[in-house]
């Protein structure tokens, strides 16, 4: 099963300012991402940046990254995947995976086991990933996205709030894990093309608006998210410039014992 990866690359970040080419050992951190995904696949895909400066797709350009030019107004990443998708041709039934450009961790298994939710559940029209929580922290951090899943592995709800909510042993406040344990959500997605291309169209919806998840209009409109439990944590994005010099290091690490 061929796919297509979608990287997409926003010049501006308040915190990190050109993150998309902020120098990780000599090669910018977008296509450190492409590059990362390319090497670890186990079925064909095709990897494509999706800009919205030309500075990005010259630059990827410059390392063999198929790149294509998106317009800088998009409200969300959302629509700017829709309109590569166009760009690309890409037919209403090919698969797309939506890995982050500031992930030049990302496992590339992770994006090929998101990849495939969408071919063993030919009912979802979206796929996305998960994780058990392991500390009571995480799991009160309203930063730290929560999911709640059916017996299929479709998500039923993601909330910033602490779910599923454990009524005897959180009666006196959170001191320790439910068993199964929580769920933490990992921001990866794959989706068919045609309703990535429809979702902008949706009207959003009021549990989206209050919680701020834009996953949640799919649901609201009726659409399913397979989800795949990782056993393990992705690596940490690039935020801020201690995430910037942090993987650095490991990728400065990783060619001194090569």
């Amino acid at each position: 099963m061929a796919f297509t990866v979608l990287i997409p690359a926003r010049l501006a970040s308040t915190r990190l300012p050109n993150k998309p080419l902020a120098d990780i050992a000599g090669v910018p951190m977008v296509v450190r991402v492409a590059q990362r995904v390319t090497q670890g696949l186990t079925q064909p895909a095709r990897i494509v940046v999706a800009a919205d400066d030309m500075s990005i797709v010259q630059a990827c350009e410059r390392f063999g990254v198929e790149a294509v030019l998106t317009r800088v107004d998009h409200a969300s990443g959302s629509d700017r995947l829709a309109e590569a998708c166009d760009i690309l041709g890409l037919r209403d039934e090919d698969i797309v995976v939506n890995v982050q450009g500031d992930e030049p961790l990302i496992d590339p298994a992770l994006v090929q086991a998101v990849a495939d939710l969408l071919v063993s559940q030919p009912t979802a029209s979206m796929g996305t990933a998960a994780h058990a929580i392991d500390s009571v922290e995480d799991f009160k951090n309203p930063n730290v996205v929560k999911v709640v899943l059916n017996a299929a592995g479709m998500a039923l709800y993601f909330s910033r709030a602490p779910i599923a909510w454990w009524r005897d042993g959180f009666a006196n406040g959170i001191s320790a894990l439910a068993q199964p344990a929580p769920l933490r959500h990992i921001g990866i997605y794959s989706y068919r093309a045609g309703f990535l291309r429809a979702f902008p169209t949706l009207a959003q919806a009021p549990i989206e608006m209050t919680e701020a998840l834009e996953q949640l209009r799919a649901l609201w409109h009726g659409y399913q998210i397979a989800v795949h439990t990782s056993a393990s944590a992705p690596g940490a994005g690039v935020d801020t410039p201690e995430d910037l010099e942090r993987v650095r290091g490991i990728f400065m690490g990783a060619a001194s014992e090569a």
